[in-house]
């Protein structure tokens, strides 16, 4: 069982790290988002820029999110096994 606790927690360890890294990302992708409007051709190029940011925030949220769920379920259940583990060492 203890070889189980160990695999999982290298693979926690592995999520949350991946997790990590696209935090980073995604908090230096929005440091380069702005709150404007655009009106005239001269600035066009800013707002395709600012398209840009938002398409990569937008793809990069999905997996933000996947990977914040798994790695909290996987913690979760390590607690769990460790609990059950250490009442199965008692009896």
């Amino acid at each position: 069982m203890s070889s189980t606790l160990t695999l999982l927690l290298i693979v926690w360890a592995g999520l949350t790290t991946l997790l990590v890294v696209l935090l980073i990302y995604r908090s230096t992708l929005s440091m380069h988002e702005d709150d404007q409007l655009f009106l005239n051709d001269s600035e066009s190029h800013m707002q395709a820029e600012q398209t840009d940011v938002l398409r990569r925030l937008n793809k990069v949220t999905p997996a933000v999110r996947l990977l914040g769920a798994a790695s909290g379920l996987l913690i979760v259940v390590i607690a769990g096994m460790w609990i059950w583990e250490g009442l199965s060492r008692v009896q």
